[in-house]
Parts: structure tokens; sequence; C-alpha cells
């Protein structure tokens, strides 16, 4: 590759091995799970973007570019036109100080993560490694979640435990667990495909992360699992399905072992059955997660993906959402205020979300002024989660659709003008 006047971005290519054709390919998949229409991005864009030619793509590319590299799009070496383009000091930035590294010996480097022993024999210390990396993934997922490069970084991670399976020796037990740590790191991929809308991908990575978990035997990560695959068909709309896949997580016997799993099946469970409209089974059923999370003791050892995020702010959001559904909207505002009262500082998206799950309630009441007041508190660094961009694109219909001509609806048509302009590149 000819020096180019994009020394990021030709550093991050050969340090990945990549070509401008398949820069091209990937972006444009890219842009297709983020709009919905694949991309036309093309191998002359991509020679473009490295001879300095084109020094800031279209606002899909950029995001599309982000996608794929996992990086802001300005590291990669893109600046508006008018700013200076910033000096590249590959010994200060790790993924270019390990391109000038591989230009320095002649080895590429490969995409993929790589093994984290040496051939051999595998041990619990592996497994260990890998359930570390589980656990930063899903601090990840509840930073910001629905992202695309945690969905891909998630099915990297699940194909890198499957090929130390491959590779090295182990007792049944530590092979065991790696198909544990391969089913959570495809179940995290699952629930990122969820969470960002991509509904397809996310019924393939079901698949996948079910035959691995039945494989391990683990039961808690069966639980995540089926327990996710509710969650997928009730976003879908499918409220039989959704209660069928849920019932499975319910059945499990560490529900029986563990009252935190069995409160967690029962507050989706009610989230399901407002989608429904069966409003005296949803009461029942959130009824029946506050008594087992109760029951729960604190000190006993869980998967961090369940103590991440689950409490009494769970059910209560769970609960809003089934009383959206229903129209019960005074009640359903008044769990989302619970929920985000004891929300976790970490869950910046859940925040967002619940937020405007409070701005619809109080728009279902009538109360127009405190429901924009409400929707225009979301953070725009939230903007770029297609929950959050579905959600208000929802209320912003309910709104105009109730008081076209009010106040409200022209205070929140000029603050989403502006919202949708301050989002982060």
């Amino acid at each position: 590759m000819k020096r180019a006047r994009n020394k990021a971005l030709a550093a991050w290519m050969d340090a990945h091995d990549i070509s401008p054709d398949a820069v091209a390919d990937q972006v444009n998949k890219a842009v297709g799970e983020i709009t919905g229409k694949i991309g036309e991005t093309s191998e002359r864009n991509v020679f473009r973007w490295l001879s300095g030619e084109t020094r800031w793509p279209q606002l899909r590319q950029r995001l599309a570019l982000e996608a794929v590299s996992g990086r802001p799009v300005r590291s990669l070496g893109f600046v508006p036109r008018g700013e200076p383009i910033p000096p590249v000091h590959p010994e200060d930035d790790p993924v270019l100080r390990r391109a000038f590294m591989t230009a320095a010996t002649g080895t590429a480097l490969a995409l993929t993560p790589t093994n984290t022993v040496a051939a051999g024999r595998l041990g619990r210390g592996d497994v260990e490694r890998l359930n570390a990396r589980f656990a930063d993934l899903v601090v990840r997922d509840h930073h910001r979640g629905g992202q695309l490069r945690v969905e891909q970084r998630a099915i990297a991670l699940s194909e890198e435990a499957l090929r130390l399976q491959q590779d090295h020796s182990a007792s049944q037990r530590v092979r065991s667990s790696l198909y544990a740590c391969a089913a959570s790191f495809m179940s995290s991929a699952m629930w990122a495909a969820i969470d960002g809308k991509r509904f397809g991908a996310a019924q393939n990575h079901l698949n996948r992360a079910s035959g691995l978990a039945a494989m391990s035997g683990e039961q808690g990560i069966q639980f995540r699992i089926w327990s996710h695959a509710g969650s997928l068909y009730r976003h879908m709309g499918r409220p039989a399905d959704a209660l069928a896949a849920n019932d499975v997580a319910r059945n499990l016997a560490i529900t029986r072992r563990d009252p935190m799993f069995a409160s967690l099946g029962h507050a989706r469970h009610a989230a399901i059955l407002g989608l429904a409209g069966s409003a005296s089974m949803t009461d029942r059923c959130i009824g029946y997660a506050s008594e087992a999370l109760d029951r729960a003791d604190a000190y006993t050892p869980r998967p961090v993906w369940i103590t991440a995020f689950f409490g009494p702010s769970e059910i209560d959001s769970l609960s809003s959402v089934a009383h959206l559904a229903l129209g019960q909207y005074e009640r359903a505002e008044a769990e989302g205020h619970r929920s985000l009262a004891y929300l976790q500082p970490h869950m910046e998206r859940s925040r967002a979300i619940m937020t405007v799950r409070v701005a619809r309630a109080q728009l279902g009441q009538g109360d127009l002024d405190h429901a924009v007041s409400t929707a225009m508190s979301v953070p725009s660094n939230n903007g770029h989660h297609p929950r959050v961009i579905a959600m208000l694109d929802t209320f912003t219909t309910k709104l105009n659709s109730t008081a076209p001509d009010s106040n409200a609806a022209r205070t929140w048509a000029s603050y989403l003008h502006d919202y949708r302009k301050a989002l982060p590149i």
C-alpha cells in the first residue's frame, strides 16, 4: 500500500491486514445494521479516505467505521474540513504502535483475538481469564449497549473460547467451563443485537448460544439465553413466543435453587404479559418477583451478568414496561421514577431508556409540558442508541397525534432538531 496522507487509517488497516475492498464491504454491512439499508461505499471511496481527498466521510459512513474498528472516527485520521490533521505518533497509540511494529518486522497481525495460552493443557486460570473479559464486556454493554462493535467483540471472544477447545487438551470440567464461556459471550452478542434492534442477527445468535449452553451443562447461562429469547420476541411483538421462551428459563432448576433467578424470570414474564394485555397476571408476576427477590441471599455467589443489573430497580423498570403496554400510565410513571431512583450509576443506557418511558407515561396522562421536559432530559450521548432513537421517534409521533398545534409540540420539535445536530460524531 502506498504511503497515504491519512496515516492513521492506513496504520489501522495494516495492523489488521485488511484491504480497501474489505473495508468497503464491512462499512456497507455496518451501515445496513445501523440504517436498515446496505451502504454503497466502494473501494474508490476508501482510496479517497486514504489519500486524504475525503477528509470527513458522510455521517452514516463515520458511524459504520466506528462500529467496524471499535475506535472514534477522529482517531482514524478523519477531521472536518478546516481543521488541521493531527500528527500521528505510533508510540502513543496501542493500535498504531502494533502497526508500526508490524511494518518493522514484516509480520501481519490478525483481526481476531490471539489465544491466551500457548500449546499445552488448559486449566482453571485460562477459564478465569476469559471470565474476566466477559465481565468487561458486561460493563461495556451497560455503559452504552446495543452497539454493533459490542456484538462483534462478543462473537470474537466466543470464537476464541472455542478455538482453545480445539487447540489444547483439558479436563472435562474445564471443557464444560469453556463451552459456558463461549455461550456467555454469544449471549452477550445476542443481547447487543436485541438492544440494537438487529433482530435477525439476534435470532442467529440465539440458535448458536443455546447449543453451546446445552454442551456446557451450566444452568445459569441457559437461563440467561432463554430469558433473553423472551425479551427478543417481546421486542418483536410476538408475546406467545416470548412467553414460551421465558417459560423455558423459569422452569430451569436454578430458579428453584436461587430466588434471584426466579425473581428475574417473573419480572420479565410480567413485561410480556403486559404486551399480551393480561393486567391481572401482570400484577401477580410482579408480586412474585418482589417476593422472590426478598428471599434471595445477597451473599450467594452469582454470575456477573445478573449481579451487574438486577435488583428492585429492574423489577420497577419491567413493571413500568408492562403498565405502559396496558395503558395504565399513572402507575407506569410512578414505577419509572422508582426505577430511576435506584438505578446503578454505570447503567447510562438504561437511564436514558427509562427516562423516555417516564415521558411516554406522562404524555399518556395528557401532561404535555412535563412529558416534553422529561424527554428533553435524555442526554445526547445516548442519542445513537437504536432503542433510544426508536423510543424518541414514538414519543414524537404520539405527541404530534395528541396535540400537534400545542406549545409543547413546537417546543419539542425545536429541541429535537437541535438535539440531533448535537449528537456526538
